[in-house]
């Protein structure tokens, strides 16, 4: 009964058609002749893939493309809830208010640092190892970003393996005008100052883009503040129409005082308090690419991309629970030393793409086909003996207890041909294969001032994968559906044991499944804009810790047995809708666009088998239970994620109030409703947020924006953690306001 108020919303959709109304009129003595009427329309967002684009198969798959531009958010902040807003069923975790990290997941599948999802810049992984360590620590600013690409499981066979399938940001260039200068000022709550100004141009038969952006606030919570910096380099040469070679380059820099976890007890008293002061984080990160593009003949396309990513992450600050104060000594008269971490990565990689257009009869074939070569390095330093200071200090006292190298090789072949078996129907059967070596080796921990070995550990494994698509073409609408075969490599985490006398099965295997989806989608009559879906993802083999005795032996006590435990399987429903009310009833141009739309989705996410064990008694007299969670929800997947909107424009104005509706969420896999003591495990109530943004265009070339998240000043939570950016819940911001202005010449 609840969503009743809001359920009509579901039948409508957003976007706006914006006209130039000016004539330029040319006279002389015998006519008048009037200059060709410009029409510049917004396309509804989010707007869909073609069958083929850069060489890419999308027939038969689930995409959206939301077009930036076209959407009132809050771009400065990175605010992830405003801008997914309009793809049904993303997840978004808010640590904290910089958006220096998008935590987004699809399906119920964990949004952290976006890591089920294969995230890339202009087509270049961004993460820090795609196998090993998939972890997004950096994304672009996303007043740099033009558009973003999302194509749910079936992108497992053209970009990789990932159950949450490709997230790809596009960032801006000019592409027509010799010379232009952007540049966006913004000011906001809690001493929020962003700056970002950029350069382009086309001329003859070059092309180049430079931006910088900067950002630096005070933070909402206590103890939380940032300073961020980002700079991206682009230069093209074209040799002919058909042929080109471009270069980028991409540096960011950020650090970040992270205000730590929260009891419940603390969270409910004032969920801007903090209790931690001295616990940083920072990331610097470099990505750099060489991309050819060339058309051999009429039929055939082809791209080479050779790119690389050296980056680290660096943490230092006290980690204990929520619930421990950190307090200075009064025997030492000083704080606990903090624990340093460090991560560093390099990583190279060669990706080729190919489109092949052929004929069976009369019809025009695609087969898309190519190779990846990817080759990746981590060094990680952890459990460092940090200073008790309260600065961004990475000093030690001695060596790291932890250090280990690991290294991620990769080849992979793909293709994909869609067959049009007539004008409208399409099939598109596809297969990949994968190897990956992955190797570990070094100290896990010095005890009594002797290095602690890992077992070397090299996994190799050759995966084939095969999806199949289909696609009916009706009108400006199309059915389609989807099977695509994913999986997870063995992360680094999975290979390396988290106490001494802990193991880690020989024969762990990757885990693997499939996403299905059948859909219908499409534009009606040019104002309703819509896809709707279900969807089945099938998780297998996950990995998970049972406790087991030491040699059988309960007096021995127990050692953690990390192997593959079980299955967990996603199925939900996916909606957009989104209706423009003026154009429907041919009104647009007296009272601008006014458009409602609705978002919703419906999850269903649980362990089908996955088992677990509970350690009771010490010895000689321990007792290990095995249970299964078979039947519980997985954690951190809401029942429902639903986004309603209204958004209204003309010529100059436009503004956006969004309505965000999120289910409770389990925090851990043994679905615990009563919170612990140290805010690490208990079910997070749903939350339910309003937005508001807008823009103001004038003089051509001059814009203002404005708005407010969180408009209602509520409390709520989307995670809970048990490790960094700090134990025990992370509150969402509350009521928070920006206004921008800018410019384009």
């Amino acid at each position: 009964m609840k969503y009743l108020f809001i359920a009509p919303l579901f039948f409508f959709f957003s976007n706006s058609i914006i006209a130039q109304d000016k004539f330029d009129v040319e006279e002389n003595d015998t006519i008048k002749k009037l200059r060709t009427v410009v029409i510049t329309a917004k396309q509804q967002s989010p707007e869909r893939m073609p069958e083929t684009k850069d060489n890419v198969l999308f027939s038969g798959k689930k995409n959206e493309v939301l077009k930036l531009s076209n959407i009132n958010g809050n771009l400065t902040n990175n605010n992830a809830r405003e801008i997914f807003a309009r793809i049904p069923g993303v997840t978004v975790w808010e640590n904290e208010g910089s958006g220096l990290q998008i935590n987004v997941g699809v399906r119920g599948l964990s949004p952290n640092r976006s890591w089920e999802l294969n995230t890339r810049q202009n087509g270049v992984d961004i993460s820090a190892d795609v196998f090993g360590y998939p972890e997004a620590y950096y994304n672009p600013p996303l007043e740099a970003v033009e558009t973003i690409q999302m194509v749910r499981g079936g992108a497992s066979l053209q970009f990789g393996p990932q159950f949450g399938g490709m997230l790809n940001y596009v960032l801006k260039c000019e592409k027509e005008k010799p010379f232009t200068f952007e540049t966006q000022n913004t000011v906001g709550s809690y001493g929020l100052l962003s700056s970002f100004n950029a350069i382009g141009g086309k001329y003859k038969k070059w092309s180049y883009y430079l931006y910088n952006h900067s950002r630096s606030a005070k933070g909402w919570r206590e103890n939380n503040r940032f300073n961020a910096r980002n700079t991206h380099a682009f230069i093209e040469y074209r040799f002919t129409e058909n042929t080109k070679i471009s270069a980028e380059y991409t540096n960011s820099d950020y650090e970040m005082q992270q205000p730590g976890g929260l009891t419940d007890e603390q969270f409910a008293a004032n969920p801007r308090q903090s209790f931690r002061e001295r616990n940083w984080f920072g990331v610097p990160w470099n990505i750099f690419s060489v991309n050819f593009d060339t058309k051999v003949n009429a039929n055939f396309d082809m791209n080479v991309k050779a790119f690389g990513l050296i980056g680290e992450r660096n943490s230092v600050g006290f980690t204990a629970a929520a619930n421990v104060e950190d307090a200075i000594n009064p025997v030492t008269n000083q704080y606990t030393n903090r624990r340093v971490d460090s991560d560093h990565y390099k990583n190279l990689g060669v990706e080729n793409r190919n489109l092949y257009r052929y004929k069976l009869g009369k019809t025009t074939q695609n087969l898309a086909f190519g190779l990846r070569l990817y080759l990746a390095n981590t060094e990680r330093y952890q459990k460092g003996k940090g200073t008790t200071g309260s600065d961004f200090d990475m000093s030690t006292d001695g060596k790291y207890p932890t250090s280990l190298e690991y290294t991620t090789k990769n080849v992979a072949l793909f293709a994909e041909n869609q067959f049009k078996v007539t004008d409208r129907f399409s099939v598109t059967p596809g297969v990949r294969y994968e190897y990956i070596n992955s190797t570990a080796e070094g100290r896990m921990d010095i005890i009594s001032g002797n290095d602690i070995l890992i077992e070397n550990q090299n996994i190799v494994r050759n995966q084939p994968l095969f999806g199949l698509g289909l696609e009916y073409k009706w009108m400006k609408t199309n059915f389609y559906a989807n099977i695509s075969q994913a999986f997870r490599p063995v992360l680094f985490s999975d290979l390396t044991p988290s106490a001494v006398i802990d193991v880690v099965d020989p024969n762990l295997k990757d885990a693997s499944g499939y996403n299905a989806d059948l859909g219908y989608r499409g534009v009606y009559k040019g104002f309703i804009n819509f896809d709707v879906s279900v969807f089945y993802l099938s998780y297998n083999n996950r990995v998970g810790g049972i406790r087991q005795y030491i040699n059988n032996d309960p007096t021995q006590g127990t050692y953690l047995f990390r192997t593959n435990l079980g299955e967990t399987r996603n199925k939900g429903i996916e909606s957009f809708v989104d209706v423009n009310i003026t154009k429907m009833f041919g009104v647009e141009k007296p009272y601008g666009n006014l458009n409602l739309f609705a978002s919703m989705s419906f999850i269903d996410s649980r362990y089908v088998d996955f088992t677990t064990t509970t350690v009771s008694g010490t010895a000689p007299n321990i007792v290990i239970t095995e249970t299964n969670l078979s039947g519980n929800r997985v954690e951190n997947a809401p029942r429902y994620i639903h986004n309603f909107g209204m958004s209204w424009s003309n010529n100059e104005f436009s503004a956006t109030v969004q309505y965000k509706m999120s289910g409770e969420i389990f925090t851990d896999a043994n679905n615990t409703v009563e919170p612990s003591a140290n805010g690490q495990t208990g079910i997070l109530e749903g939350y339910e947020l309003f937005d508001f943004s807008s823009e103001y265009k004038f003089l051509k070339n001059f814009n203002v924006r404005a708005g407010i998240n969180n408009l209602l000043d509520k409390s709520y939570a989307t995670r809970r953690s048990g490790g960094y950016p700090g134990p025990g819940i992370l509150p969402g911001e509350g009521r928070t306001f920006y206004i921008s202005i800018g410019a384009k010449f």
